[in-house]
């Protein structure tokens, strides 16, 4: 019987396969819980949940696809018999029970089990793919790590509860402490309207609330005589002992953004920061209404307000200023409301949906008068923040059919833009009848009414370039001239429709388009509730239509502003006369003086940087012009520590050393370079425009033109 070495060896390659093959499909799976959870981190939520799922997910779907477990021993043999030709085909013959061979296959079997168990099979064909996986999952995690740094993604893992700092976050640094310092503890008591708890850290920089009470314990190796804490350069606070001089203690309210450090013995420390947490107002996000409401005749009198608050640490309550206005002109008073959410704030929630129905007849709102309305919010902090003002218009129908804009005024529309109002007349006279008439005749009057409106409607719209519904379709009953086939307008004018030409067009402004369409629209609908007899349901529809035709009106008006002339009186014994010694020149002179440059110093200061690049030893005009420097830095790192304070202490680090490092010299000046701005253009006497020669070829090309 042949010997199973290169039955063996088919099995260990079919092996090596299916491990291949799997950690092929944990490579891609890695690679799509990469990007998936990238894609979901940056753009919707800050939480690396999302990859952590996806990954066994894309791994199951991967096995289930490929399968590699059924991989055969035949296919093995196939390949074994494709890529070495010395086996002659006859792998497969190893895969046969010798019982099944016959003796020319079993002398076969025999050499190509000799030939394989001598045969260095390559693993490249095996691990081609996994490389490529391999490959695509770093060029992926470069690629993601790119995407972070450009878009200064904070890695947190807070969820949406993560805090909200308006400076930038400090650098993981390891902090230097003083030698005399053995341990600190710093507590941090957040102010009551926070609702947070006191927290202790073993860490001098701080992040804390705006207005929150932090305590230092410091505790010394050796015993000290005085010790105290300087903050922004300028304010000292002392460090009180409580027994031998090595225990520590002061207290400080955290209001402001800045530095501070440590001084023991006349010693101080390195610099630390004190980031400050602002309690930003409540933000408030009305949904509904809109931000100018109309509520036209026959709707309901009433308004929803919906509306969204969100705090940072709570709301604490949250009103309507609502005003009524009523009267025109100077005979306009106004009332207002204070009106209350259904909805209490004594749980100080961080968000709230509330919401509130004002019926207008309430507030004494009747037809022409205004609602102006807006929210306020107060947060736990007293903060208060309010809404732009809302305005919900009810309207008049009695002023809407009236005749005065029409009879006072010019009305450059068609007489029969008027008709929409004897439509809605018609149509109330019609309801108060209704029990007094049949419902015949009640069905027949509505109806009528309808055509009406249709025929209005129609009219009306040939400003907008439409057509009759009888013409709509109907071809024309006079056919083209035969004989005038080379006459392409006039085929043109007969078989298409030019309507719309370009006088008809610039007939109306796009805006009076627009309110014309809404007109028309209107109208369809009051005069689809004509014809299925609710002319009560159609009354609002037709008043709308006719307030957009009463706007529009107005819109047509022009007024013209009398301009006249008066000139001085002129003399007439000095026409004529020539003397002009009194009539001089007028001269104006000023001196403008630049203002001082604010940043004059920072600039000297860059200069004195690239010096000592070359040579790091800096000279007493050196030194003083950094020392220029170095307080104008301090005052941004008050301001913003989280950016200017690494390049604070690189600074005192240049000014304390006498050879600078180049690490320090990079980063001092990268953050003058961040400070200084553009300078503006200022205007200049003697610029001079270079044409580039052309003046000197345009008069050479004149002269020889001359010539």
């Amino acid at each position: 019987m042949a010997d199973q070495g290169g039955l063996h060896k088919i099995q260990g390659l079919r092996l090596r396969w299916i491990v291949y093959h799997i950690l092929e499909d944990v490579l891609l799976s890695l690679y799509a819980a990469l990007y998936v959870g990238a894609i979901i981190y940056y753009l919707l939520s800050p939480s690396i949940l999302w990859g952590i799922i996806v990954f066994p997910v894309a791994l199951i779907i991967l096995l289930a696809i490929n399968r590699p477990w059924q991989m055969s021993g035949q296919k093995i043999a196939a390949f074994l018999n494709k890529e070495y030709p010395e086996l002659q085909e006859s792998s497969h013959l190893l895969l046969l029970p010798p019982a099944e061979l016959n003796p020319l296959q079993v002398i076969a079997s025999s050499k190509t089990d000799a030939v394989l168990t001598g045969l260095k099979i390559s693993h490249n064909p095996f691990a081609r793919r996994l490389v490529v996986a391999f490959i695509s999952l770093i060029v992926a995690t470069a690629f993601i790590w790119a995407l972070g740094k450009i878009f200064h993604i904070e890695r947190v893992f807070y969820g949406n509860n993560r805090p909200v700092a308006e400076c930038a976050p400090m650098p993981k640094v390891a902090e230097k402490v003083l030698p005399q310092i053995s341990s600190v503890n710093i507590s941090i008591a957040p102010p009551a309207y926070t609702g947070k708890g006191r927290r202790e850290q073993d860490k001098f920089n701080l992040s804390a609330e705006e207005g929150a009470m932090v305590e230092w314990h410091i505790k010394t190796n050796v015993a000290i005589k005085t010790a105290y804490l300087l903050f922004n350069d300028k304010e000292h606070v002392a460090l009180k002992s409580s027994s031998n001089g090595t225990n520590w203690h002061a207290t400080k309210a955290i209001i402001s953004p800045g530095f501070y450090q440590v001084s023991i013995d006349g010693k101080l420390s390195d610099l630390y920061y004190t980031q400050v947490v602002k309690d930003s107002p409540p933000v408030i996000h009305i949904k509904t209404p809109k931000q100018y409401t109309y509520i036209d005749a026959g709707e309901a009198p009433k308004v929803t307000i919906n509306a969204a608050l969100n705090d940072d640490y709570g709301v604490a309550d949250a009103v309507i200023i609502a005003t009524v206005a009523k009267g025109k002109g100077e005979g306009v008073k106004f009332k207002e409301y204070k009106l209350n959410f259904a909805q209490g704030f004594g749980a100080h929630n961080a968000q709230y949906d509330v919401q509130k129905l004002i019926q207008l007849p309430a507030l004494n709102v009747e037809p022409g008068d205004e609602l102006y309305f807006y929210v306020q919010a107060q947060d736990t902090h007293k903060q208060l923040s309010r809404t732009d003002v809302y305005t919900v218009s009810v309207q008049d129908t009695a002023e809407l059919l009236s005749m005065n804009g029409i009879i006072n005024g010019v009305n450059l529309k068609p007489e029969f833009f008027r008709s929409e109002r004897q439509i809605i007349i018609d149509a109330e006279q019609l309801l108060k009848e209704k029990d007094s008439i049949s419902v015949e005749k009640f069905n027949n009057r509505s109806n009528n009414l309808g055509i009406d409106q249709k025929l209005l409607r129609l009219r009306y719209g040939k400003f907008l370039g439409e057509e009759g519904e009888d013409a709509i379709g109907a071809p024309s009953n006079d056919p083209a001239d035969p004989a005038d086939f080379s006459n392409a307008a006039k085929i043109l004018k007969e078989y298409t429709d030019d309507h719309d030409n370009a006088e008809d067009a610039g007939f109306f402004e796009p805006a009076i388009k627009a309110q014309l369409k809404a007109t028309l629209t209107e109208m369809w609908k009051a005069e689809l509730q004509l014809r299925l007899y609710k002319p009560q349901a159609a009354l609002p529809f037709a008043y709308k239509a006719l307030r957009l035709l009463k706007d529009l009106q107005q819109k047509s008006r022009a007024f013209v502003a009398k301009t006249a002339y008066n000139p001085p009186p002129f003399k007439q014994e000095k026409r004529l006369s020539g003397e002009l010694d009194k009539i001089i020149q007028p001269i104006s002179k000023q001196d403008i003086n630049p203002p001082a440059d604010q940043m004059d110093a920072l600039k000297k200061a860059v200069n004195v940087l690239e010096g000592l690049k070359t040579n790091p030893v800096l000279s007493s005009g050196d030194n003083r012009i950094l020392q220029l420097a170095n307080q104008q830095l301090g005052l941004k790192a008050s301001a913003q520590p989280g950016v200017y304070l690494p390049a604070l202490n690189a600074m005192r680090r240049i000014l304390s050393a006498a050879p600078a490092k180049s690490k320090d010299v990079d980063l001092v000046e990268r953050a003058l370079q961040r400070t200084l701005s553009k300078p503006k253009n200022m205007p200049s006497s003697n610029a001079n425009i270079t044409d580039m020669g052309l003046s000197k070829q345009y008069y050479k090309n004149l002269k020889q033109a001359n010539r």
